[in-house]
């Protein structure tokens, strides 16, 4: 299934946080667009909604608040993505290697998404206020009411009105979204690999566009798993501290009842446009930032 590696933090961190700075840049704009989408209020009898859709949205983003509008609440995320995509790949390379019984035994497939079951619970920490402030500052940004003045001033009024609580809110949910969206993201990405590299050739000698591919499609399964889960959270977070008294179970019935099943994929489209080039991206900066960590070892 794919060949052990020594984890090694420091470059697990390197690498990491390039690919995650470029998964960012990819792909904020697009989740700007879902996090709209999935938290637009119901339409009233009569009335269109806000959004017709993820184009729409986006046309009418960029029209209100130009091209910057789209990476608003970009900062918290780009601050956080360094240890957060170290953590996930050094997770990773940790839940390989715990099932190891010796290093240069290859996983089965079942392995793999344990070890990414493992990457996505040591990712929920770092990642579930993160995506609480991106979150808030995303909707607010779309409502034109300006409650906070930027990711700390977000942060200061939760924890001053909440405490850890009201900044570690939707964590739950974070944990049931990304352990198994994640098992199935790196499972994926090792599987589409071996099946890209050509007869006779390393998967270490992948090339570019096939890691691109790779990485592309891994973050599309990923996501195919985790946007159910993620829909709650982001209604979830967004909502004032008393709206939703029994928790997510509020939020999933309402959803439901009022909307249908089909609200549980809202923002789907935009999540497809956005899963392929972001993770391919990722990917592609991992895998080369890896690639030249190890080119300069041997120079060293």
């Amino acid at each position: 299934m794919g060949k052990s590696q020594r984890v090694s933090p420091l470059r697990n961190l390197l690498a990491g946080g390039v690919g995650g700075v470029c998964l960012i840049l990819a792909g904020h704009p697009l989740d700007t667009v879902k996090v709209r989408l999935q938290t637009q209020p119901r339409a009233v009898p009569g009335c269109s909604p806000l959004y017709q859709g993820a184009i729409d949205c986006l046309r009418k983003t960029v029209a209100s608040e130009g091209l910057s509008g789209l990476y608003k609440g970009m900062t918290a995320p780009i601050l956080a993505i360094t240890p957060v995509t170290a953590v996930v790949f050094f997770g990773y390379g940790l839940g390989k290697k715990m099932q190891q019984k010796h290093p240069e035994e290859r996983l089965t497939r079942g392995q793999l998404f344990t070890a990414g079951m493992i990457a996505g619970i040591f990712s929920t920490v770092i990642l579930s206020p993160v995506e609480r402030i991106k979150c808030l500052l995303q909707i607010q940004a779309g409502t034109g009411e300006r409650k906070y003045a930027g990711p700390g001033d977000c942060i200061k009024q939760l924890y001053k009105g909440s405490g850890l609580s009201g900044i570690y809110k939707g964590t739950l949910l974070t944990l049931l979204r990304d352990v198994p969206a994640t098992g199935v993201y790196f499972l994926s990405y090792e599987w589409l690999k071996d099946i890209l590299t050509p007869k006779g050739k390393s998967v270490s000698e992948l090339s570019s566009p096939r890691i691109l591919l790779a990485g592309g499609m891994a973050g599309v399964f990923n996501w195919m798993v985790a946007i159910p889960p993620d829909v709650v959270k982001s209604r979830f977070q967004t909502a004032p501290d008393a709206m939703y008294p029994n928790g997510f179970r509020d939020v999933l019935r309402e959803l439901v009842r009022e909307e249908g099943i089909g609200s549980l994929y809202k923002g789907f489209s935009a999540v497809m446009l956005r899963a392929f080039p972001a993770n391919a991206a990722c990917f592609l900066g991992f895998e080369l930032s890896m690639r030249f960590l190890d080119w300069l070892s041997t120079r060293l």
